[in-house]
C-alpha cells in the first residue's frame, strides 16, 4: 500500500492559495504607493516616454529634488 503525504493532494490547491495572496499583496502595495505618492517617478517615467521619446529623463534623485523644490515653490493643502 502506498503512503501519500497529506499536503501532496493539496499541492495544487496550495499554488493557487499563494498565487493569489501574493497578487493581493501587490495590488495592496500598489494602493498604499499611490496613497503616499511613493508611485510619481514612475508615473513620470511612464509620462516622458510618452511625450518625449528620445530623450533622457531626470534620474529619480533628481526628479525628487524637482519635486520637492516645485512643492516649496507652489504651497497646497498638506500638513507639513
Amino acid at each position: 500500500m502506498e503512503k501519500r503525504c497529506p499536503r501532496a493532494s493539496n499541492s495544487p490547491r496550495r499554488t493557487l492559495v499563494v498565487a493569489g495572496l501574493r497578487e493581493q499583496l501587490s495590488r495592496a502595495k500598489r494602493f498604499v504607493d499611490g496613497v503616499l505618492g511613493a508611485d510619481k517617478y514612475q508615473h513620470y517615467l511612464e509620462h516622458h516616454a510618452r511625450t518625449h521619446p528620445g530623450q533622457v529623463p531626470m534620474t529619480e534623485r533628481a526628479f525628487w529634488k524637482d519635486y520637492a523644490a516645485w512643492q516649496d515653490n507652489n504651497p497646497q493643502g498638506r500638513c507639513c
